[in-house]
C-alpha cells in the first residue's frame, strides 16, 4: 500500500518549493501551487529556470504562501512580501514545516504600498537578484508562453521538438492542460520512492507535489486514492534541463542525470512520441485534503 512520505508546493514558479505537512487540493490542484510568476515586462513571458541563462537563478530564492493569497520570498538575507487577495484555490488549506531563515527580517511589506507599486520591493529584490527586469503577477497571461533552453544531451528532445536541436533555445506555450495557476501541463505531479531509488535521485530535482512510498509509478489511467482524494494518472512527465541544474545545498549539477534519463528513460508520452521522462502527471477526480503519510486505499 503506498504512502504519502512528502507533501510539496512551490507558491513561486521555478523558486524553490515549500514542504507541507497537510494539503488542499482541488480540481485545478495543491492549494498554492504555482500561484505566483514572474514575467519578463519586455515580451510577456513566463519566468522559468527552464533557460537558466534568463531565470535558473530563481532556484536561489526561497518561496512560501502567505494566508491572504500573498507570497513571501527570500532573497539572500532578506524577506519580501507580495499581495493577493484570497484566491478559489485558497492558500490557507496547506500546513506547511517551512520556515525562512530564522534571523532574517521582513523587508517592503507589500500593505505598505510604495512609489513602485504595491510589490515594488519584492520585484525590485528579484530584479537584481536574477539581473533582469521583473514584474510578479498571479494572472497567468492570455496565450501564456516561455523561453526555454532544451538540454544540451542527446535524447533529451522530445519527438514533438524534432525541428530542435540539443542545447537550442525556443519560445513554447506555457501548457497548463485546464490545471490552474502556473503549472506546465496536469495539476497534480507525483514520483515515489521506488523510483528515486532506482535513478539514485533526491526528489527536489523534480519538483513534484507528491512524493509516495511505492515501487514503481502508476501506470497511466491508474486511479491513485489518497485519503478523500482521487487522482488519475495522465502520462509519464517529460523532463527539461530543470533536473540538472543547482537546487541548493546538497544538490548540485549534475548533466550525468540528464544523461541517464536520456540513455534509460525515454518513453511514449500519451500518443505524442517518446522524450525523457521520470515521474507522473496526474489528474484530480476528487478533491479533498492530503496529508503525510495517508495511505492509497
Amino acid at each position: 500500500m503506498a504512502a504519502i512520505v512528502e507533501l510539496w508546493r512551490y507558491p513561486l514558479k521555478s523558486a524553490l518549493g515549500e514542504p507541507l505537512r497537510t494539503a488542499h487540493v482541488s480540481l485545478t490542484g495543491v492549494a498554492g501551487d504555482r500561484q505566483w510568476a514572474c514575467v519578463d515586462p519586455a515580451d510577456g513571458t513566463v519566468g522559468s529556470a527552464k533557460h537558466p541563462r534568463r531565470w535558473g537563478r530563481l532556484l536561489e530564492v526561497t518561496a512560501r504562501s502567505l494566508d491572504d493569497g500573498g507570497l513571501a520570498i527570500q532573497v539572500g538575507a532578506d524577506v519580501y512580501e507580495a499581495t493577493g487577495d484570497a484566491s478559489p484555490r485558497g492558500v490557507a488549506g496547506g500546513r506547511g514545516d517551512f520556515g525562512l531563515r530564522g534571523d532574517a527580517g521582513v523587508r517592503g511589506d507589500a500593505r505598505a504600498g510604495g512609489d513602485a507599486g504595491p510589490n515594488g520591493d519584492a520585484e525590485a529584490a528579484l530584479a537584481a537578484h536574477l539581473g533582469r527586469p521583473v514584474r510578479l503577477t498571479r494572472e497567468v497571461p492570455p496565450e501564456a508562453r516561455l523561453h526555454r533552453t532544451l538540454p544540451g544531451v542527446d535524447g533529451m528532445v522530445p519527438d514533438w521538438m524534432s525541428g530542435l536541436r540539443p542545447g537550442d533555445d525556443a519560445v513554447t506555450d506555457l501548457g497548463g492542460a485546464g490545471a490552474g495557476g502556473f503549472v506546465d501541463f496536469a495539476p497534480v505531479h507525483v514520483v515515489t520512492t521506488g523510483e528515486l531509488a532506482k535513478l539514485g535521485a533526491t526528489p527536489s530535482r523534480f519538483r513534484p507535489n507528491i512524493v509516495l512510498d511505492a515501487d514503481n509509478d502508476p501506470e497511466p489511467g491508474a486511479e491513485i486514492r489518497l485519503g478523500d482524494v482521487v487522482l488519475r494518472a495522465m502520462s509519464p512527465t517529460p523532463r527539461c534541463v530543470i533536473p540538472g541544474l543547482d537546487h541548493g545545498p546538497g544538490v548540485p549539477a549534475d548533466t550525468e542525470l540528464l544523461r541517464t534519463l536520456a540513455r534509460h528513460y525515454r518513453v511514449e508520452v500519451a500518443g505524442l512520441g517518446k522524450a525523457a521522462c521520470f515521474g507522473v502527471y496526474a489528474e484530480v477526480i476528487q478533491p479533498g485534503e492530503l496529508r503525510v503519510g495517508a495511505a492509497s486505499g
